[in-house]
């Protein structure tokens, strides 16, 4: 993918095309903590990664969520 182009909602039409055309080690499908923790890992572990949200990144999570992996739970 072309990494000058700007992360932008006006650019989606584009990064969907570039990404259907592309090559992936990991697909992560919803962007919330948990899945933009899994492709932060996979990143850093030097994997190619396509995350793919159907909305705002990270809208709702907390209360959705199970909390295993991000730790937050109530006591």
């Amino acid at each position: 993918m072309d990494e000058r182009l700007a992360f932008s909602y006006q650019n989606r039409e584009q990064f969907l095309s570039e990404a259907n055309s592309s090559n992936f080690d990991l697909l992560v499908i919803g962007g919330g903590i948990t899945g933009a923790g899994i492709a932060l890992d996979a990143v850093t572990r030097g994997l190619s990664v396509c995350l793919i949200e159907q909305g705002d990144f990270a809208s709702g999570t907390s209360s959705r969520s199970t909390k295993l992996i991000h730790g937050a739970y109530d006591i």
